[in-house]
């Protein structure tokens, strides 16, 4: 299993005091990597970072263009360098467009596909001078899927999956690889709502091939895949892993 061992790469993982970052981070970890963990909140942060073996928090903002800069380009001088970037951070927000909120949807375009572009042109300039790297964004199946009352957020993720596009395209030459992981339904904080809406479920499990929500631990493989050797000429890809829900009407 040479091919996914992370062993001497260090991966920095945005958003990832809970839920999907938090997993992921966890996934790195076992898989040999040495792990950062972003978050805003320090207290947050910390209590994260002491359930993922030997890992450090990186406290900053993913919306602040310069504060991001600012951060990663101190960790590179004062520890190491940032092998893995998985951009991870985002929010979600629940609204008819017709009524839907414009301070939410500046919120949901910073957070959500800003973010991406802010941290991952801050990694990718010291990637590109090693001349190697892996940059996982986090997508979703509104990536290429919309339902009713998310149309902002469908937005940002479209255009995650374009950037991730982009991202391979311009960089791939420098001996980066820019992919991103699409996920389905799954049971986190940010779909707290839905899972405790009995409806909801008995809708996502009728329209879910698998029948079920996802769990955050189902991501991994996909991440430790794309973070690692294994998919050395992989890029410009978004990997559903959503139990079928793209594949089926």
């Amino acid at each position: 299993m040479k091919l996914f061992d992370l062993t001497g790469k260090r991966a920095l993982v945005t958003g990832a005091s809970q839920g999907i970052g938090l997993a992921l981070a966890q996934g790195l970890a076992e898989a040999g990597a040495a792990v950062v963990l972003n978050g805003r909140d320090a207290v947050r942060l910390q209590g994260a970072v002491a359930r993922v073996p030997g890992a450090l928090g990186l406290v900053f903002d993913v919306t602040d263009y310069r504060g991001a800069r600012a951060a990663v380009d101190g960790f590179e001088v004062a520890v190491g360098p940032i092998d893995i970037l998985v951009n991870n951070a985002g929010m979600q927000h629940r609204g008819p467009l017709e009524e839907f909120p414009e301070e939410a949807f500046q919120r949901l375009l910073q957070t959500n596909i800003a973010s991406v572009f802010n941290v991952g042109q801050a990694v990718a300039r010291h990637m590109i001078s090693r001349g190697a790297g892996k940059i996982i964004n986090i997508a979703s199946v509104q990536t290429a899927l919309a339902r009713p009352g998310i149309a902002p957020y469908t937005a940002t993720k479209g255009a995650v999956g374009n950037l991730t596009k982009g991202m391979a395209t311009d960089w791939a030459k420098h001996g980066l690889q820019c992919n991103a992981i699409a996920p389905g339904y799954f049971d986190t904080p940010l779909n707290a709502a839905l899972v405790a809406d009995p409806a909801f479920t008995e809708w996502l499990e009728k329209r879910t091939p698998a029948g079920r929500w996802g769990k955050v631990e189902e991501l991994v493989g996909a991440c430790v895949f794309l973070a690692s050797a294994a998919s050395s000429f992989v890029n410009g890809q978004c990997l559903y892993v959503d139990g079928g829900i793209t594949a089926s009407l």
